[in-house]
């Protein structure tokens, strides 16, 4: 075929970058838009799709979800024996194998089922492969000179980012580890005893191609990872690889991109992948201010007392209005030794954006000799940005409230000074936890309105995890994606025979919708509010109860084919149903209704997962504006009747051109509740800008 359309076989093979033989029959080839096109006419040709550009989207976070390491350890880390031999496939820049989270000691022999390869390289050997890095590959065919120069033809991770997600999903127990103090405890992924198997499609920059990412998932599926981890976004296209990777049983769980908190930015929305959105923790990092009047104020930084440093000494306070490029160009005061307050201004869009001006006005004090910056802005949950930019300066983030005290103070004084402290650490029940972070991505899907998402929120702010020798500080959704493979590499290994719907359902339907004091969990923004489906899915994760789910929502993957177009679903060389359905019939742990402008009945089967004799009673809370049946009321399970389906009928209450509201379905036993989220938008006619 490519023969054909280039005029000799040699022309055909130099152009072949990957085929694809495992997942699906396909290759990926180097072709000008007119030899695409013209292969894309052939007739044995099902699609011909560009390659795009890829992005990369602890101490505390399991402990925090309640997986405690050490003794006593969790019962479902102890029940499922540390996730010991399951096999998570990391999608990502590569692995630093000396780290200490990647030690093997005390490790059984690679599992026999394993077939996938070490792949050597300049600066990676047979060696650093292990029995907790059983497998390595790197994909290299389509990226480009300028990112190979700066990095290794070879598995090894010279960015960081793939090293942070497998030591968070899988890493070995590290004591003491800590950020220059910071955050000090056992360092350790979810899945402390699961093996590791590394696909390097990612490259120097934390980016890569559609061409890498379906070449890695293609040997993963044939390798024999059990679940596939990816902290990287798709654009414009909804994670087709992955459904094969589902039909061969591997859970496959997506970031879903940081571009928060504004709504429709979500990424990887497939319903077959578990897409993560970010949490934040019950840690902060409290720094405090001393001002020259004795008045103490507190904020955050990442800020640690380095060597041979004099930062505690008190120094004189300047103040500039933006601290964009252009005001602090236009700054005609001495700032050598000074510390820099830096103020939104008030017409200053960008001040809207935490972190906007941030590095810039860092970099520019650090170069002329500052001593130190504080910074004031809306809430932030990107901490490490104080450390990035900040190495030779003392650098703290203010709320804008507290920069405005600051700036009283300078006003009452003509020589105002001011300390920073080093930063400490905090953790426990005085921090309000957990909280979408500001940064993650928000649903709808532009895509698929008629699925939610994200599924899950789970830990992605300042996560301490493995780069290199050391542990740093990084946060996205590319954070909290691995806490979810952590967890699912744990289901597994307590419940092998579980499908990856089975699995995703049950880490939807056990959720926190609410913090350990009862309040509703918020998520962070402009303003912050009260969250909902499209910040957190289901809610923020919860381990424990997702080993234990009472019932699970499960589906068969030949099932997705009904209810997706075959202009999608084409690219997976399988029948499709032309009149595709609405995605909201499909049997999901949730609820999306967009266009809700007549009574629509959907069906949902749920499988008795837990006790054998079990009565569940429904708990219906409608959406505002929307009336939901739920019948039967009540389900009951024994050894005979396993499954259960139950019809919900939604009504819109008025005829309006509405927006989403939000609701739910639990079934509740006396030991269980099992709710799914529920979104519907009231329409009259076709949506329009309003």
């Amino acid at each position: 075929m490519l023969a054909t359309l280039l005029g000799s076989k040699e022309e055909s093979s130099a152009s072949v970058l990957y085929n694809y033989k495992h997942g699906f029959s396909g290759f990926a080839a180097m072709l000008t838009p007119e030899q695409a096109k013209q292969l894309a006419e052939f007739p044995d040709v099902i699609s011909v799709e560009r390659s795009k550009r890829h992005r990369t989207a602890t101490t505390r976070s399991w402990d925090f979800l309640g997986l405690n390491y050490q003794m006593p350890a969790s019962g479902l880390l102890h029940g499922s024996n540390y996730g010991e031999d399951v096999i998570i496939g990391v999608v990502d820049s590569g692995i630093w194998p000396e780290s200490r989270s990647f030690n093997d000691e005390g490790y059984s022999p690679v599992p026999s089922r394993w077939k996938g390869k070490c792949q050597v390289g300049p600066d990676w050997g047979n060696n650093n492969c292990s029995r907790k890095i059983i497998g390595a590959r790197f994909y290299n065919p389509g990226v480009s000179d300028e990112l190979l120069k700066v990095d290794s033809l070879s598995p090894r991770d010279h960015y960081g980012h793939g090293t942070h997600c497998a030591s968070t999903a899988a890493g070995s127990a590290v004591e003491g580890a800590s950020f220059h103090g910071l955050a000090e405890g056992v360092a350790r992924g979810g899945a402390p005893r699961a093996r590791i198997a590394v696909y390097k499609a990612l490259w120097a920059d934390g980016s890569g191609n559609t061409a890498t990412v379906l070449a890695a998932i293609d040997d993963a599926i044939h390798d024999g990872v059990d679940v596939l981890s990816l902290s990287l976004a798709h654009p414009d296209e909804n994670s087709f690889g992955a459904l094969h990777a589902v039909q061969k049983g591997i859970t496959v769980v997506y970031a879903g991109g940081n571009d928060g908190p504004r709504p429709q930015t979500i990424e990887n929305t497939s319903p077959w992948a578990i897409t993560v959105a970010a949490s934040k923790v019950d840690r902060s990092f409290p720094t405090v201010i001393t001002l020259g009047n004795k008045q103490h104020i507190v904020g955050q930084s990442l800020h640690y007392q380095p060597k041979n440093s004099s930062m505690t000494d008190f120094s004189l306070l300047l103040s500039v209005f933006g601290c964009t490029p252009v005001t602090l160009d236009n700054n005609d005061k001495e700032v050598q030794g000074k510390i820099l307050l830096c103020l939104p201004s008030p017409n200053d869009q960008n001040a809207l954006i935490p972190n906007a001006h941030f590095p810039v006005a860092a970099q520019y004090f650090a170069n002329r000799g500052g001593s130190g910056l504080i910074f004031a802005q809306y809430t932030t949950d990107n901490l490490e940005t104080t450390s990035l930019y900040c190495q030779s300066i003392a650098c703290v983030v203010v709320d804008l409230d507290t920069g405005k005290k600051i700036k009283k103070y300078m006003g009452a004084t003509s020589s105002a000074v001011a300390k920073i402290e080093p930063a400490r650490t905090v953790i426990g029940k005085e921090i309000l936890a957990p909280k979408v972070a500001s940064f993650s991505f928000r649903g709808p899907s532009p895509d698929y309105p008629d699925i939610i998402k994200p599924d899950i929120a789970a830990p992605g702010a300042s996560i301490l995890a493995a780069k290199e020798d050391s542990y740093v500080f990084m946060s996205g959704t590319s954070m909290a994606a691995p806490h979810v493979s952590g967890v699912v590499a744990v289901l597994k290994a307590l419940h092998p025979h579980w499908s990856p719907a089975a699995i995703k359902s049950a880490i939807v339907t056990s959720a926190h919708v609410t913090d350990e004091h009862g309040m509703p969990i918020l998520a962070e923004g402009l303003p912050r509010k009260t969250a909902d489906p499209f910040d957190y899915g289901g809610g923020n994760i919860n381990p424990l109860g997702a080993a234990d789910p009472g019932l699970v929502y499960d589906i068969n993957p030949r099932d997705y084919t009904k209810f997706f177009q075959c202009t999608i679903m084409r690219r997976t060389n399988v029948s499709c149903n032309a009149t595709a359905l609405p995605a909201y019939h499909l049997n999901l742990p949730s609820l999306a209704v967009p266009d809700l402008r007549r009574p629509v009945t959907v069906s949902r089967t749920v499988m008795n997962v837990g006790e054998i004799n079990s009565v569940y009673h429904v708990i219906v809370q409608s959406p505002v504006g929307v009336k939901m049946e739920v019948v039967p009321p009540v389900l009951v399970f024994d050894a005979v009747n396993k499954e259960r389906t139950f019809k919900v009928k939604l009504s819109p209450a008025w005829k309006i051109q509405g927006d989403y509201t939000f609701g739910s379905i639990t079934w509740r036993s006396d030991r269980k509740a099992v709710r799914i989220p529920v979104a519907a938008r009231i329409t009259v006619q076709d949506f329009y800008a309003g």
